[in-house]
This record gives C-alpha cells, structure tokens and sequence, in this order.
C-alpha cells in the first residue's frame, strides 16, 4: 500500500511542478474528489487515511511527536464516534484545506529510504585484495 500511494504522491508532485496544463485540467477535480470523499467533514487529516498495517507506516508513527500522535489518535477516535452515530461534525469544525498537512509522508519517505540504504549494506559485497 505504501509503494501506490508514495508513487501518487510523486506522480501529483511532479504534475503540479512541470506540467502546468495538465494540473489546470486536475486541481478542480481534485477539489471535487476531497470534497466528495468526506473525510474533512469528519476532521481527518489525509495522512490519517494510510493503513497502519504496513511496517513502514507503523515505523513512521512511531516517530511522531508526542503531539502529533495524541491528536492523530483523538482525530481518529472521533471519527469512528461519528461513524458509528452516523453523524458528520458541525461546519465550523470541518477541517480547513489549508489545515490538512501531510504529517506523516516526511517519515515514511524517511523510514523508506533508510530501509532502501540498510537494504544496500547487507547485500553489498565485500572486495578483498
């Protein structure tokens, strides 16, 4: 799952910074999918949507600050309270764009690429001379 969803992540990034046209086209559609999906009507943060069943991920939240991981908690829990009462948050609570940060990408891109370099070391072979 983490693979997927980095490579949209990059796919997005590298759309909005060399093809200008193409991101004209995506940006109101991409407003219009967030919006539809609901996940900022009921306070969650993008990041909160990455399944923690991937070791990478669970590495990842595992370095969170105290914080960050109490309020991802809380966010979650209140969802699923919601959830369950089949209710939405009142429209002055609804997460705000510019408030849906991605938290966690930058330690999993982290956890990766040291996952990536302990991967090199242990098949690297050593030359004797």
């Amino acid at each position: 799952m983490t693979g997927s969803y980095l490579r949209t992540y990059f796919l997005a990034k590298y759309i909005t910074s060399n093809a200008p046209a193409l991101a004209k086209l995506i940006t109101p559609l991409q407003g219009f999918l967030i919006e539809t999906n609901g996940y900022r009507k009921m306070g969650l943060r993008y990041d909160d949507l990455i399944a923690e069943e991937n070791p990478i991920v669970q590495k990842a939240i595992n370095r969170l600050p105290p914080k960050e991981y109490y309020d991802r908690v809380f966010r979650i829990r209140r969802a699923h309270q919601l959830s369950l009462m089949h209710q939405l948050l009142p429209k002055e609570e609804y997460l705000k764009p510019e408030e849906d940060v991605r938290y966690l990408t930058p330690y999993i891109l982290e956890v990766e690429a040291e996952m990536k370099e302990r991967e090199y070391f242990d098949t690297m072979a050593v030359v004797t001379k």
